[in-house]
């Protein structure tokens, strides 16, 4: 059995701890064998457990603690700490690896509230499970209905993700965030995602990007962390994108645009840092998948 999950990227600028949508970038997990104890095999570093102590087992066996051990082996793509859903991709594959092992028969709304509560919030982890764009809410003090969220297809463009070679801990990034907003402020910002969610269901892309470019939630804060969004914002007003956000806490940034201007901006986000990572990606339509 083979579990594929895939990175996601989270808030389009204001749909900040609400708005997802899945990448195709993976993580997969491949179940080998039984045997005496849990084992992951993996290359993805000295500081990723390869025993019960991994994120993916502790959740697994939380869920169902009397899995047979196996051996298991793990690869990803999806870079840590940089704001693609690396934690999240590991907590959805392990509530997963229980549901399949435990014959737990979870739905997928109860992996979507699962994964939620780990998490804390929705943004990543329910577009991790469904794929696609989606829109939801956590309401912390409910027991029934917890995450409602909703689908919806992404309009079709070309995503570039410029991955600095920098980590950026979500910890450290929500720390410059203020405690507090006025009245008016959060209509605003709420305002903005509104027109932002409504023209991506539209399929308007040069309003959706124009609206995630005026964040008012998070953006404006984490900036001087990421000091290349400025920048390739100006690269994006110059060679007509559709726009581009922080992706998730960032470092991280994605940039939405139309196929026949990708290679151009490609080329000049290789020119503004050479050790960044450049990918061209796509929208994963399908969420988590077992073969």
């Amino acid at each position: 059995m083979k579990i594929r999950v895939p990175a996601t990227s989270a808030n389009l600028g204001p749909g900040f701890d609400s708005c997802g949508i899945a990448l195709s970038m993976y993580l997969c997990v491949e179940v080998l064998e039984d045997s005496d104890s849990w084992e992951i095999q993996h290359t993805l570093g000295a500081e990723i457990p390869t025993d019960e102590t991994n994120l993916l087992l502790q959740i697994a066996l939380k869920l169902a603690p009397t899995l047979t051990p196996k051996k298991l082996k793990m690869t990803s793509d999806i870079p840590l700490a940089r704001g693609l859903g690396s934690s999240s991709s590991v907590i959805v594959a392990g509530i997963e690896l229980a549901n399949r092992l435990g014959n737990l028969n979870l739905s997928e709304k109860r992996k979507v509230e699962i994964a939620t509560q780990i998490e804390g919030h929705p943004d990543n982890v329910a577009p991790a499970i469904t794929g696609d764009f989606v829109v939801a809410c956590h309401f912390n003090e409910r027991k029934e209905d917890s995450v409602p969220y909703v689908k919806h297809y992404f309009p079709e463009c070309d995503i570039i993700a410029f991955i600095p070679n920098t980590e950026l801990l979500t910890s450290e990034s929500r720390s410059v965030l203020p405690d507090s907003f006025s009245y008016k402020e959060a209509v605003e910002a709420s305002a903005i995602a509104n027109v932002m969610i409504a023209a991506v269901l539209n399929s308007n892309l040069p309003l959706a990007g124009q609206m995630m470019q005026e964040d008012r939630w998070h953006e404006r804060y984490r900036g001087k962390l990421v000091p290349h969004l400025a920048d390739i914002r100006q690269i994006c007003r110059e060679e007509g994108a559709y726009g581009c956000y922080l992706s998730g806490a960032g470092p991280t940034i994605l940039i939405l645009t139309p196929e026949d201007k990708t290679e151009k901006t490609m080329k000049l986000l290789h020119a503004l840092d050479s050790r960044a990572q450049i990918e061209q990606l796509s929208i994963d339509r399908e969420g988590i998948q077992v073969f």
